[in-house]
């Protein structure tokens, strides 16, 4: 394993003490989950950074990279779902959302057509990450409720943007042919 393929294993392995620290009840736990969150998050830029920059991107890592993402800023968003923070709904349809384009991803693998990630893809995950960062300073109490809620519908709507942008391709990588 590179550097790189490290640094997004160490970023699915942050999950569970993100989500204890948000739930474990001390002074400041939501601020210093959120803090675990941030630097969790931050290694996403840097091993897609130093694969590319080393020319060395592996199979392992196109792999688990968008599975930590996802594993990391769902749980952040369901958490804050608990701690009052986001609406149920909001973050059931992120959820639904990720779970219908990997089953698309799914479905192309299995026809031989690996598909990468999207540039709306991309900003959907970072919109994600930050509504989820808001949310973890409002469960803080240094932003407001309303501040993350607005975080987290400009999310939304990105992630259904993203989402319609994967459909649009769907026939062809389902007939297995790359998308455009």
């Amino acid at each position: 394993m590179s550097l790189p393929d490290y640094l997004t294993v160490g970023r699915a392995l942050s999950v569970p003490f993100v989500v204890l620290l948000f739930v474990w009840n001390f002074d400041d736990h939501a601020l210093w989950a959120t803090a675990l969150f941030a630097v969790a998050m931050a290694t996403d830029w840097f091993d897609g950074r130093i694969a590319r920059r080393r020319g060395r991107t592996s199979p392992l890592g196109s792999l688990l990279d968008p599975i930590a993402d996802k594993i990391l800023v769902l749980a952040v968003l369901i958490v804050l779902v608990g701690e009052g923070v986001f609406p149920g709904w909001m973050v059931a349809a992120i959820v639904a959302r990720e779970f219908l384009v990997s089953g698309l991803r799914q479905a192309a693998i299995e026809r031989g057509v690996v598909v990468k990630a999207r540039d709306l893809g991309k900003l959907k995950t970072w919109s994600q990450a930050i509504a989820a960062g808001v949310g973890g300073l409002a469960a803080a109490d240094v932003w407001s409720d309303d501040a993350a809620w607005w975080a987290l519908l400009v999310a939304l709507v990105l992630t259904w943007v993203s989402a319609l942008d994967y459909a649009r391709v769907a026939p062809r990588l389902l007939r297995g042919r790359a998308a455009a």
